[in-house]
């Protein structure tokens, strides 16, 4: 029997995925459980299991193609199944049109519908008297070429199949494409979407269109933070965690969370209602070559600080390795974004919709204070609160900014509590 395995949503909602290596070839034999394929989605990049024991009898997509669920990735010849189950099985699944499926079920055989038909063999065809065209039936074919084929708008009748049996692929419509014209003048450079890069942007716009932002700005000395930070690292380095000033500021926000709730829910405009956290899940964007992703540090109240750079260690080291599991970045009741790390100084970050609020870190910066009524150079850090103002008031966001900027300047009242 050969079974088509097609590429299953991995996370909530996915639509599509995009190939990035494949572990298998043509006549290779696969075990249950075995990889076939790493696929980058619009979350996380994962490896896609077989869920059959056999051999592989053909790939659907090459490396960077863009797969929509549902769609056919592999095709396994299971082994130990009779072909009388096989035809049973096939006529049973497919009674309509496979078009026509409310939704496409993962691992299903694709077989063609009682009105198609396989390319004729061109044996003999120059005996043959020309005869009048009979009306073509529909054509053998992928659901990704069907799709291709409808959006380019191509005949997909009139394509040559090269897959297996005679079935149109995604390449035989690439390659039927009329060639497109460049022009000798061109002087821009056209680059494909990233997964990570598309969601960026439909998260960013939905954020905007959604929330009413609102910003504020502030300036807090930390120069004690800092002769803290410099007697405990190398501690905490012969432990193998680098503490870092984000350590600090995750227990900071957390502490004045604990005591301005409001920071940590989100609204219900269907139910009209508030909907306050009582978990304080930190989630944290980590800039990475592949783009921003956003893991969550959970429970980050229980935690010491100890333990939440250890986490920061670990989940920024996986980021950038594109390591992160669905699970990882889900939960976030509120986001901290430190541009500050690279530079930055103030900003209007985007909240991470539907949370109510989104604090941003800016570089530590020499700069004239006063102290004792005389002017000092002081060590000081821009921060940059992004609120939801359908959720927050500006009072309230006044005093939870002053509260974490509190923690930051006496940073032995953080670490008593």
């Amino acid at each position: 029997m050969r079974y088509i395995f097609n590429f299953p949503d991995i996370g909530e909602g996915l639509e599509e995925g995009t190939i990035l290596e494949w572990y298998v070839v043509k006549g290779q034999s696969v075990s249950t459980g075995d990889a076939l394929v790493k696929m980058e989605t619009d979350k996380v990049v994962a490896d896609i299991p077989s869920p059959k024991t056999g051999t592989v009898v053909a790939r659907f997509g090459e490396v960077g193609d863009i797969v929509k669920v549902g769609s056919p990735l592999v095709e396994i010849e299971v082994e130990g199944v009779f072909a009388e189950e096989a035809q049973a099985e096939a006529k049973k699944e497919f009674a309509f049109e496979p078009e026509e499926k409310a939704e496409t079920v993962v691992g299903t055989m694709e077989m063609a519908s009682g009105s198609a038909v396989l390319p004729a063999s061109s044996e003999g065809a120059a005996e043959r008297q020309p005869q009048k065209e009979k009306p073509r039936r529909k054509a053998l074919s992928t659901p990704v070429a069907r799709a291709m084929a409808k959006e380019l708008d191509i005949n997909i009748n009139e394509v040559t199949g090269t897959g297996p049996s005679g079935r149109v692929t995604k390449a035989d419509i690439e390659n039927h494409r009329p060639a497109k014209k460049i022009s000798a003048y061109d002087d821009v450079t056209y680059e494909p979407l990233t997964q990570i890069r598309k969601t960026i942007a439909r998260n960013m716009i939905y954020s905007k269109h959604n929330a009413a932002h609102m910003s504020v700005f502030e300036e807090v000395e930390i120069s004690d933070l800092i002769k803290i930070r410099e007697k405990y690292k190398k501690k905490y380095a012969g432990r193998g965690v680098k503490l870092t000033y984000l350590s600090f500021i995750v227990k900071a926000t957390v502490n004045a969370l604990k005591q301005h709730r409001q920071l940590n829910s989100q609204i219900d405009m269907e139910n009209d209602r508030m909907i306050f956290n009582n978990r304080y899940n930190i989630a944290l964007a980590v800039d990475t070559p592949a783009g921003l992703v956003v893991p969550v540090i959970r429970d980050a109240d229980r935690l010491t600080i100890f333990e939440i750079a250890k986490r920061i260690d670990e989940i920024s080291e996986r980021a950038r390795k594109r390591e992160l599991a669905l699970e990882d970045m889900k939960g976030g009741t509120f986001t901290i974004t430190n541009y500050g790390s690279i530079g930055g100084l103030f900003a209007t970050p985007v909240i991470n919709y539907p949370q109510a609020a989104i604090l941003g870190v800016g570089r530590i910066s020499k700069t004239p204070v006063v102290k004792d009524d005389a002017l000092a150079i002081g060590n000081v850090l821009a921060l940059s609160l992004s609120v939801d103002h359908r959720i927050v008031d500006g009072g309230e966001v006044t005093r939870f900014i002053n509260k974490v900027m509190e923690y930051l300047a006496d940073p032995v009242a953080l670490l008593m509590e």
